[in-house]
């Protein structure tokens, strides 16, 4: 029998979501395409060819979104802002589109839950695309105004931004391994969009921190804890080594520390472009912030060759293999080990996420004095729907359970964690995954667009109004 926990009374329960994943009203208010929408029409890029042009219909429906979040005992909720909604052509910012925001804000506020803004969670307008986009070294500058712009009109009364939503997904999923939008296949590009995803971050805190002193700032990282598959193995512990480098470390030390991880540069070797760091661009990057967003899911077992002919097999599984995210390890491959997994296939390992949140207070956060946020958990799972759509989801209460007794057991450890956020409110858009995996605590029919909360919105309603679990 577990031991029950209670959380401390000032520990911070929301959910999440996203814009393209839930809004709709893809072409209302001078909204126009971001790069999925292009991404979603190209056949074969999304199951079923689904796209987000209606989604949960969240921009019609938002007043009733916000009491059910309340009737959750939701005390944050964390939205992005749609920056195709913003600033459709890229440029020129849409009162429309900040509109829609401020009724939002403006909801949470009445029903006392907390806003929290992600500013870009992978919906760059399209027509920045075309100019290049995020390999692009103006698409920064781009993006500070577009922040600037939300603060201008959202300011007096968020107080809570994140820059970014998961930089590696953007940068390595959208163009290295295609199967993200834009949908290109590109390695040196993807280092490229890595550089000034994080160069376009560092530059929006310093213009926020200059224009609000107040605000509390930060970005959310998506990390996943790589374990060999033989520890003794020269050949497994290397690429441990090298996926944790380029999928944790590449984003956390510039922020942290100012700097690239020597051996992913090395890893990377002639794939790193030349010229492309620039005077001043890392302490742009490293301009602190007060707050990092964890988002965590599963964890991976990795195995791989020796190091001194990694170089070579890297360059050969580029070469001949699929497009992978991987770039300079391409080689490195995930063992399955047997554990449960969700619907997506991810294996399910809470103590990972103790170790995480353990490893960035002791390695990164702790002297910085940067509050950690576990701003996504949560898990797809094969939902089945009784009578009047009800669903009976224990599998997904027992994956909450064992994550947020991971996370009050990180804080017995020193963890400085301030609050966690469910992924997802909602059943949605799961990206190239179509409407064919649900995430939500709450069913969403979408012919009808009936929210119908689970067995594990009951639960997590109980547990975020008392901060406890028996």
């Amino acid at each position: 029998m577990s031991t029950p926990i209670t959380f401390p009374t000032e520990f911070l329960f929301g959910s999440a979501t996203a814009a393209y994943q839930i809004e709709g009203a893809a072409y209302e208010d001078g909204r126009r395409d971001c790069i999925w929408g292009p991404f979603a029409a190209t056949p074969g890029k999304v199951v079923g060819g689904h796209t987000g042009e209606v989604a949960c219909d969240h921009y019609h429906r938002m007043p009733q979104d916000v009491a059910l979040m309340r009737s959750l005992n939701l005390g944050a909720y964390r939205f992005s802002v749609s920056w195709a909604r913003v600033c459709p052509d890229g440029r020129t910012v849409n009162a429309k589109g900040l509109d829609f925001y401020s009724r939002l804000v403006d909801e949470l506020l009445e029903q006392d839950i907390l806003p929290w803004v992600t500013l870009y969670h992978w919906d760059m307008p399209q027509a920045l695309e075309e100019l290049g986009g995020w390999p692009a070294r103006d698409t920064v500058d781009r993006f500070t105004d577009y922040a600037l712009a939300v603060h201008d009109r959202l300011g007096d009364r968020v107080r809570q931004l994140t820059t970014l939503n998961e930089p590696w997904c953007s940068a390595f999923l959208g163009y290295a391994a295609g199967v993200h939008a834009p949908g290109r296949t590109e390695p040196t590009s993807a280092l490229r969009a890595a550089h000034h995803l994080l160069l376009a971050h560092g530059r929006a805190v310093g213009a926020l921190r200059e224009r609000d002193p107040q605000l509390e700032l930060g970005l959310t990282l998506n990390f996943t804890d790589m374990q060999p598959q033989r520890p003794d193995s020269a050949a497994d512990q290397d690429a441990a080594r090298r996926l944790d480098g380029l999928a944790n470390r590449l984003f956390i030390e510039p922020i942290v520390r100012g700097e690239y991880p020597q051996d992913v540069l090395a890893d990377l070797g002639e794939l790193w472009p030349e010229g492309l760091v620039q005077d001043g661009d890392l302490a742009d990057i490293s301009t602190p912030v007060d707050v990092l967003g964890v988002n965590f899911y599963t964890g991976s077992m990795v195995t791989g060759c020796d190091p001194d002919v990694a170089a070579r097999a890297a360059a050969q599984s580029r070469t001949y293999d699929p497009p992978s995210p991987n770039v300079g390890s391409e080689h490195v491959r995930v063992v399955r080990r047997g554990l449960p997994v969700t619907d997506m296939g991810w294996e399910i390992q809470p103590d990972r996420l103790r170790a995480l949140l353990v490893r960035l207070q002791s390695d990164y956060t702790g002297a910085a004095g940067i509050g950690l946020y576990v701003t996504e958990n949560g898990a797809a799972m094969p939902d089945l729907p009784g009578p009047d759509d009800v669903v009976d989801d224990q599998d997904r209460i027992a994956y909450l359970d064992g994550h947020l007794r991971a996370v009050h057991a990180a804080m017995d450890e020193g963890a400085d964690v301030r609050g966690y956020f469910v992924w997802s409110l909602l059943d949605n858009y799961e990206w190239h995954h179509g409407y064919t995996k649900r995430f939500g605590i709450v069913r969403v029919d979408y012919d009808t667009q009936r929210r119908i909360p689970k067995a594990s919105a009951g639960w997590f309603a109980d547990m975020a109004g008392s901060g406890s679990i028996a």
